[in-house]
């Protein structure tokens, strides 16, 4: 058998590891319904989310009435504590996520996780989900500083320098995951099934997955 062309492979974690839209879903409407906004049905979440929870949150009060700049530091409290207490509920790798992390950890491949998420929060959602110590490092979008979130390449910089560089590949659902990896020089693969800002096939990536099956095999091929 061939070696695996990669050493490391990092993965974005809402919409791409992870669906977490049900719970995402949860605390956005939980914050709106504290604004005086309508609460949106899940499917409609799916478009606020890929830049961290506070952009999801400002993308949604935009779209309802506008963002009253001098109440978004309180509701954006609101809805970090609710999601805190509620990280867990409905989140779930998406199908075939396991055996394709068992397939990478057997090719001796270093898994890791760079997400716009909160790096306590993407922490805590491991934890609760028994998955942190499948990952060498995970890093989230306030980890770095400022500025530093996706699609910005610093976090995948990161990712490689923390799991002790060699070849990288990312894993990502939206035009933030593809930037940075292209920002960052590192090939990449979009899944069919995220919270796409755009067509997947229009993302601009190496490679599309409809399955977890499927990208292993997609890696071979990049």
């Amino acid at each position: 058998m061939a070696p695996f062309p990669f050493d490391i492979v990092g993965f974005d974690l809402d919409g791409t590891l992870l669906d977490t839209l049900g719970d995402l879903g949860q605390a956005l409407n939980h914050t709106l319904a504290i604004a005086g906004r309508p609460i949106l049905p899940v499917e409609e979440v799916r478009r606020f989310v890929g830049g961290g929870a506070g952009q999801m949150l400002r993308g949604a009060l935009a779209a309802s009435g506008g963002v009253d700049e001098a109440a978004l530091p309180a509701l954006q409290d609101q809805l970090y504590a609710f999601y805190a207490e509620n990280i867990a509920r409905h989140s779930r790798l998406f199908p075939g996520g396991a055996a394709m992390l068992d397939a990478l950890d057997a090719r001796g491949v270093r898994i890791a996780v760079a997400t716009n998420k909160k790096e306590s929060m993407a922490v805590r959602l491991f934890e609760e989900l028994g998955l942190l110590d499948r990952f060498a490092t995970v890093i989230g979008g306030d980890t770095l500083g400022p500025g530093s979130a996706k699609p910005a390449p610093d976090m995948l910089h990161a990712m490689v320098e923390r799991c002790g560089g060699g070849r990288a590949a990312f894993v990502g659902d939206t035009t933030f995951d593809i930037g940075a990896a292209r920002a960052a020089g590192i090939p990449v693969v979009a899944v069919g099934f995220g919270y796409h800002d755009l067509p997947p096939h229009e993302l601009g990536a190496d490679a599309v997955i409809d399955h977890f099956d499927e990208l292993v095999p997609a890696l071979e091929r990049l």
